[in-house]
């Protein structure tokens, strides 16, 4: 079960934030082996462009685990054109 979130937000002039808390977008899923969830939301940039990454933390049968999301690219629509 999908228990807590942290990501670190980096905009385009190295200025960066943490986002801690419980679940994603109000939720806390639960995951078989092979299920999926996926969810949709955003991040306030002060920049056409940054980049994320971070870690969920998740309950395997009592033991608590943290799963690293390696970095990906963040951009305004239009912005690499």
């Amino acid at each position: 079960q999908l228990r807590t979130r942290h990501w670190v937000i980096t905009n385009q002039l190295g200025n960066v934030e943490e986002v801690r808390g419980p679940g994603v977008v109000g939720e806390t899923p639960t995951l078989r082996p092979g299920e999926a969830f996926e969810y949709t939301s955003g991040a306030v940039l002060e920049t056409p462009r940054g980049s994320m990454h971070g870690s969920y933390q998740m309950d395997v049968g009592g033991r608590e685990l943290d799963v690293r999301i390696a970095p990906f690219a963040l951009a305004m629509p239009h912005s690499l054109n």
